[in-house]
């Protein structure tokens, strides 16, 4: 069919361009997440993790943007030929099976490259996902703060003190949830008040304050 009429392949050569403009699919740049750095851990130890973790979900959808647009470009082309096929057929019941089968080329390469546009579309968001549940594990592993999740770290001793401890404290806190938010060390009136929810929850004496005796306990719940 692209043999026997020139201005299929022409629309083929259409139709991967405008694939091209429409957008490829990307190995991701980086996580979508924000991570924090775990209890009592170092801003540089944290760059260290990041830098592992990245590698990791790299290596985790190492080949999957390539390998969505080559399915697209092949949707692009698909079409640009079905639609040739298709105008050639109702061309030759005028006489004009060539202008037929061009015109059909074209529209197929419109709707191949729509349809593999939207499927790079779908992968790379897919990929993105994968990427950032790959990261957010290795950096949960590695004791860091992911959103929704208790730092792996949470069972830390117990001798810590000062804002190291009151993170800790506010750690265990958002796992159970009585806390919302991220750990910061600091210790204002929400904290005050999601200790205070926690001991009266659980037949504690009443006092509010991030002790290392309260986080033992924290740290002992389910």
């Amino acid at each position: 069919m692209l043999r026997r009429y020139p201005a299929v392949r022409t629309f083929a050569h259409i139709a991967a361009a405008a694939l091209l403009l429409a957008g490829c699919a990307q190995p991701p740049m980086g996580p979508t997440v924000q991570v924090m750095p775990g209890p009592a851990k170092s801003f540089g130890d944290f760059q260290n993790d990041q830098v592992l973790c990245k590698n990791f979900a790299a290596s985790q959808v190492s080949g999957q943007a390539e390998q969505a647009n080559q399915q697209a470009a092949g949707a692009a082309v698909l079409g640009t030929v079905l639609g040739a096929g298709l105008g050639a057929a109702i061309g030759s019941a005028g006489g004009a099976a060539g202008t037929g089968a061009a015109i059909g080329a074209g529209t197929g390469a419109v709707a191949g490259t729509a349809i593999g546009a939207q499927g790079t579309a779908n992968a790379q968001y897919s990929i993105q996902q994968q990427y950032d549940n790959a990261y957010s594990q290795c950096m949960y592993s590695k004791g860091d703060q992911v959103p929704g999740y208790a730092p792996a770290a949470a069972a830390m001793p117990v001798s810590v003190s000062g804002p190291a401890l009151i993170q800790a404290v506010q750690a265990q806190l958002i796992r159970l949830r009585y806390l919302s938010g991220g750990a910061d060390g600091v210790q204002g009136p929400q904290t005050t008040s999601a200790i205070v929810n926690f001991e009266r929850t659980n037949g504690l004496p009443v006092d509010g304050v991030a002790s290392p005796a309260l986080l033992a306990r924290l740290q002992g719940m389910p």
